[in-house]
């Protein structure tokens, strides 16, 4: 059992809120105030007996963890080094991501004398964590990128230094970073890692294409209702098209996708405040919104409108759908993050017939009218144990990548949201965003959901196996499974991987 886990202390108990109980459809709970849910517990299965789909979540358990219990963060130590202190910091960026985040670390490194920062490209998220993970605390770095999945994980790890304990050390002001994104990193009261890299999930769709079946480029699809109508005027059209291609990938439409959806219908995916009071214990997604989402995404594929590219490896399968010769995608979803890479790809001519002008972007569309996302992406950790003087040059490296120029200058670079406020006020993103409204397009995404928990998204324990599990009863359903028995199993088999996990813990 981890030490944060020992300290924790019981505070009370709390009700989860649950879906819209009006009558009407739960696509279109959007972003009103669901009523609170039952508080009796969730029940149990007689011998022989299926359990139907969760529709209530659990009152939840409050737990908090002592910011003194856990390692301190020496933010004074740099004052009296009198060599450069190295550390090393393990990112998964690639492409055009990389080149910006190299280019930061170059400016970071020439502003200041007292650190030095070498960059280790991972080579992806999932292999972050997996050198991280199989590691020797000795072997690894001194600042990490995780993604949000991560969170409960490190947490437990009793590996890392709380960003909160650097926070209230120095006195650092929090009040011009988006409280959604801090919030993203925060269980039991800790705040344990800077979000750095923050990106949601929009709307990629061919402008020309859009004003050739008669839809205006300027308001695309918000709701799913407006979804399907867009859908069906691209296939009523001309030319031989599709209306959106979806896939049924982890990180996106099998996974990350359906969190995306529960949050901005204000759904509850997992018990105890989607496990941001205290551990999950449950997921929730097989109840009525579950079974009522995926049966409206399922009847697209299966009425003609939109294809599913499945699994989508590479994270790029669903984006060049769009630039299919024989069948093209006039839409697809995918991370704010790609922007900057598919301009670039579209800049460089390497898809005949498609230029960056006609690249249109607009918000996820889904449950209700009001266009809102929670935050994907990566966060940094402080790794502990590596030296007072390197945990300060960490924080400080940080510190630098936070700040509103630093953050100007990233988001302009790669399409990913600026977590400083401030930030909007100096170019290049200024002009970026003036100039260009599709990079915005996320931004405005994300400042448009509250930040309750269960408009967060969920923070379980083992999320990426949890998503994986989620992702496969996805691609079931895009191929025809019946939604309500896919969702069941599905949720039994993250139910026990969370189990497993908590009894670990």
């Amino acid at each position: 059992m981890s030490a944060r886990r020992r300290v924790a202390v019981a505070l009370g108990a709390c009700a989860l809120l649950a879906a819209c109980r009006s009558g009407d459809s739960l696509l279109q709970a959007g972003n009103d105030a669901p009523p609170a849910s039952s508080t009796a517990p969730p029940p149990t299965a007689a011998p022989g007996e299926t359990l139907a789909p969760t529709t209530t979540a659990p009152r939840a358990t409050t737990t908090t963890t002592p910011l003194a219990s856990l390692p301190p963060c020496p933010v004074d130590a740099l004052d009296d080094v009198t060599q450069p202190v190295q550390i090393t910091f393990w990112h998964a960026m690639s492409a055009t991501n990389e080149t910006a985040l190299a280019q930061l670390t170059d400016e970071y490194n020439a502003s200041q004398s007292k650190v030095r920062v070498r960059l280790e490209n991972q080579g992806g998220y999932k292999q972050t964590l997996d050198k991280y993970v199989q590691s020797s605390q000795a072997n690894r770095p001194h600042v990490v990128m995780l993604p949000e999945y991560t969170v409960q994980q490190m947490a437990d790890s009793d590996s890392v230094i709380p960003i909160g304990a650097c926070l209230e050390a120095s006195g650092y002001d929090t009040s011009p970073l988006l409280e959604r994104a801090l919030r993203t990193y925060q269980t039991e009261g800790v705040q344990w890692s800077m979000p750095f890299n923050v990106s949601v999930p929009v709307l990629f769709f061919n402008a020309s294409a859009f004003e050739e079946a008669g839809l205006d480029p300027a308001d695309p699809p918000v709701s799913l209702e407006e979804l399907r109508a867009a859908a069906q005027a691209i296939v009523d059209g001309p030319g031989n098209r599709v209306g959106i291609a979806f896939d049924s990938g982890v990180d996106s439409g099998g996974g990350w996708f359906i969190e995306q959806w529960f949050a901005r219908a204000g759904v509850p995916y997992a018990d105890n405040d989607n496990g941001r009071s205290a551990p999950a214990t449950r997921v929730l997604y097989d109840g009525e919104l579950g079974v009522e989402l995926l049966s409206e995404v399922q009847s697209l594929i299966l009425d003609g409108l939109a294809v599913t590219v499945g699994d989508n490896p590479g994270g790029q399968d669903a984006l060049l759908k769009l630039a299919d010769p024989q069948q093209p995608a006039v839409m697809t979803i995918a991370t704010s993050a790609a922007i900057g890479t598919v301009k670039s790809v579209l800049d460089g001519g390497l898809i005949p017939g498609i230029t960056s002008e006609q690249l249109g972007i607009g918000p996820m569309p889904g449950p209700g009218d009001v266009a809102s996302a929670i935050v994907g992406g990566a966060s940094l950790y402080i790794v502990a144990d590596k030296g007072d003087a390197q945990a300060a040059a960490a924080w400080d490296f940080i510190q630098f990548l936070i700040s509103a120029q630093s953050q100007s200058t990233w988001a302009a670079a790669t399409g990913y949201i600026p977590i400083s406020e401030d930030a909007l006020e100096l170019d290049p993103i200024r002009t970026t965003y003036a100039t260009d409204p599709r990079f915005k397009v996320a931004y405005d995404q994300l400042l448009a959901g509250p930040s309750e928990a269960t408009r967060l998204g969920p923070v379980i324990g083992p999320m990426l196996e949890v998503r994986t599990v989620t992702a496969g009863a996805v691609a079931a359903i895009f191929n025809g499974a019946d939604v309500a028995t896919a969702l069941r199993d599905a949720a039994a088999q993250a139910n026990a991987l969370i189990a497993a996990y908590n009894a670990r813990n």
